[in-house]
């Protein structure tokens, strides 16, 4: 077969004369040729865009002659020679679809406003979401795997100053400000080896929406952003098995019908190898972990870790109106450090756990062709369990405990009606109880409770959301949520619309505004441990010393695209209250209360591409501004926030050619704030400011390629092999500086200088039949 694309244009018409795309005619001849590829070429020779689900392309190939043809003579031809169908949406946007295709599929298709966002697999939606497709996902820089959260990161306005796949902010948002779902339930920890590695199996998810503006009316408890994760939530009706290898971790993954059409099964499992090998790339992540820790300054006899995540879910279908689906999920990170020095006759043991487990049930039920009503139950149980024990002479001398613990558990259900073709009105009612504590404890001779505190809060949420969308005019998106915190008799109110408006063909507008409140948010440990990680605390607002925080966002930017080239461009400003800090935070030893305050955001998020016959290349640039502002803290002036990255910039170019995809990227950032000090005589610190100070600028190169092949034909056995270098030139990145020890007034203070990932190769061998 040629894998060639032989496009001829013999006709140009002078510039001066006006005319549609169905007017102009251009000699076109295709030999064998993949229909996606032909399809990509007609975007380049009509200025236009095809949406379309993968798999209804699949291994089509198309032969046409030579001829002058619109593109309306060339997509009839299409038609007719394959089970292909096109429905126009207006004069650029076509959907591709088969006869089969039913007409929610045709309007989801018609959702998209940029396909192949960053890569193949992303979208961007007229509702400004991002819809990200793991299984269709083309190649990242730096990724050999679609690991969800990093992938997020690399869309503008998502920055990780921290250089972790959990540590991320969406348009100068806190890192816990962003609410993370799979399959309806609530995760609150999203990561393993301590943030590097997102909790979730890319094998086994089916659909990632990212909300970051307008967000609908359905989604509360955050204030910046949501990431809603699904598994598969069909039927399967065929057997698959998937088997994966890289330089951390093994994992497999199952899809299996039990009853024909009925009921179906997929699970996964996912497991770290690292107390029985320590590849370099787990090597190189550990070292950036544990760096300033003692773990890394002392020389230990044991120092057992790993993780461990699975999820399992069934689909059934009772009948044509009604499915059901039950999803459980368990993620769980285990480290064990033991000193012993024989010569003291001391042991010095640190053991920390942290898991979250979660289960769903959902109900689908279709009353008739215009309503449906979605009703879901779930529960979901974080728990952080850290003892740091010490024990001389055979004896223990000291036990320090600390634990964090949520139960959150929650019920809704509501009712989606189609007024008209592709509008529709969602009512919907949610019930949340959530149940959070913490506790310090020394435990040796007479227990002794450092410090600790219990909240409950009972949520109950009302919202009605309608979407109207008329090609002609607009399209919008407004909802109201109104949510009742029983324990703290406090109501809010959350307005959100957005806008979507065609312009001119090759331009469009999005306009955005919503209110978001949250009630739960990490606070640093009110008591230092020793190991210093996992120093933060999930707990509740209780409507005094930790007020309910509140977000409201605006945002307008503008969509361009032509000829190949996508631009994306948005502005916006934040303001966010009853943000509380922590004086330790900010080297007051007078001072260990809780402080409330506010933030203000203002930003630009830009993003362009351009996509050759076998090459992609795009760009991205985010600007941001985060000022602080907190009751009693430096003297009650404003100052920069300490996650604040001033600007960022990243390129990227992939190539692409049969099976085989290439990508390379270029990143960088300005450095964080950081308060700057000196040292006067006598050894003692001084600090100018808060956050006066910043890091040096930031930047580094990523490297990812993949090949997939047939392993065996016969048995229908695919394989995948990758390899990924992170910071290819090694640059030793300064990304964070803080001092700690500031406990008391006569407490040595000692400078904590973290650094960046530096080379880590890591690479994939993956089996899938």
């Amino acid at each position: 077969m040629k894998n060639k694309n032989l496009v001829y244009i013999l006709l140009f018409l002078p510039l001066s004369v006006v005319f549609s795309q169905e007017e102009a005619r251009f000699s076109i001849e295709y030999n064998e040729v993949f229909v996606s590829e032909s399809l990509a070429s007609l975007e380049q020779i009509f200025d236009v865009r095809f949406s379309y689900q993968d798999q209804i392309l699949k291994d089509k190939t198309l032969t046409l002659k030579k001829s002058v043809r619109t593109l309306s003579q060339v997509l009839s031809e299409i038609s007719t020679l394959t089970t292909l169908s096109f429905q126009k949406i207006d004069e650029r946007y076509i959907i591709v679809y088969e006869s089969k295709l039913t007409e929610k599929n045709i309007e989801l298709l018609d959702n998209v406003v940029i396909t192949g966002y960053l890569t193949k697999g992303i979208e961007k939606n007229k509702d400004a979401t991002f819809t990200i497709s793991p299984e269709k996902l083309g190649i990242l820089p730096g990724l050999i795997e679609a690991d969800i959260l990093e992938s997020i990161q690399l869309l503008p306005g998502v920055i990780s100053p921290n250089e972790t796949a959990t540590g991320f902010t969406v348009r100068g948002g806190a890192m816990d400000q962003n609410r993370v779902i799979w399959d309806g339930i609530n995760i609150y920890h999203k990561g393993h080896l301590f943030g590097m590695l997102s909790a979730f199996n890319p094998n086994s998810t089916r659909k990632v929406i990212f909300h970051n503006q307008g967000t609908h009316s359905r989604f509360g408890e955050r204030a910046s952003s949501v990431i809603d994760i699904s598994s598969i939530n069909q039927i399967t009706d065929d057997f698959k098995v998937g088997v994966g290898v890289n330089g951390i971790n093994s994992d497999i993954y199952i899809e299996a019908p039990i009853i024909k059409d009925k009921l179906s099964i997929q699970a996964s499992l996912r497991r770290s190898y690292t107390e029985l090998y320590q590849s370099i790339t787990f090597t190189k992540i550990a070292d950036k972990v544990f760096q300033d820790t003692k773990i890394a300054n002392v020389q230990n006899i044991n120092n057992n870790f790993f993780f461990i995540d699975y999820n399992i879910k069934l689909n059934y279908q009772l009948n044509d109106a009604n499915s059901f689906y039950a999803s459980t999920i368990f993620i769980d990170n285990d480290l064990n450090y033991l000193v012993i020095d024989p010569d003291l006759n001391t042991s010095f043991n640190d053991v920390l756990e942290i898991k979250n487990d979660g289960y769903g049930f959902g109900w689908n039920k279709i009353w008739n062709p215009s309503l449906v009503q979605q009703t879901k139950v779930f529960l979901s149980r974080y728990s952080l369990a850290y003892n740091y024990m010490t024990s001389a002479n055979g004896g223990q001398i000291s036990n320090f405990e600390k634990k964090n613990e949520i139960y959150d558990s929650g019920v809704s259900t509501e009712l989606i009606l189609t007024t008209k073709k592709n509008n529709n009105l969602t009512f919907g009612y949610q019930y949340v109880l959530k149940d959070v504590s913490y506790l310090f404890k020394e435990n040796i001779g007479s227990p002794i409770i450092l410090d600790a505190d219990k909240t409950i809060i009972t949520t109950h949420s009302i919202y009605a959301q309608y979407y109207y969308n008329n090609p002609k005019l607009f399209v919008i998106n407004m909802g109201l949520r109104s949510s009742y915190y029983q324990e703290l008799d406090a109501v809010r109110l959350e307005p959100r619309i957005l806008i979507y408006k065609n312009i001119y063909k090759n331009l469009k507008i999005q306009l955005s505004g919503e209110i978001k409140n949250q009630i739960i948010s990490e606070i640093d440990e009110t008591v230092l441990s020793d190991l210093s990680l996992e120093n933060k605390l999930w707990r509740l607002a209780d409507g005094e010393t930790f007020p309910i925080i509140s977000s409201k966002q605006v945002s307008a930017g503008f969509i361009y695209e032509s000829m190949g080239w996508s631009l994306d461009l948005a502005t916006y400003y934040k303001n966010i209250n009853g943000k509380t800090a922590l004086s330790l935070g900010f080297l007051n030893p007078n001072d260990s209360s809780f402080h409330i305050g506010e933030q203000g955001v203002l930003g630009v998020d830009f993003y362009a591409k351009k996509d050759f016959s076998f090459i992609k290349t795009w760009i991205s640039y985010s600007f941001n501004n985060v000022i602080s502002n907190f009751n009693g803290i430096n003297n009650n002036e404003s100052f920069t926030s300490s996650t604040n990255i001033r600007h960022s910039l990243t390129s990227s170019i992939a190539y692409k050619i049969n099976q085989f995809q290439l990508a390379l990227a270029w990143n960088w950032r300005t450095g964080k704030p950081f308060t700057e000090a000196y040292v006067a005589p006598g050894t003692q610190y001084y600090y100018v400011g808060i956050n006066t100070g910043v890091l040096p600028n930031y930047h580094r190169l990523d490297f990812s390629s993949t090949y997939d092949f047939i392993f065996s034909e016969k048995r229908n056995i695919r394989g995948k092999v990758g390899f990924s270098i992170r910071n290819v030139y090694n640059k030793n990145n300064l990304l964070s500086r803080d001092y700690v020890g500031n406990n008391s007034i006569n407490d040595p203070v000692v400078v904590v200088d973290k650094y960046s990932l530096g080379f880590t190769p890591n690479f994939l061998f993956r089996l899938s039949f």
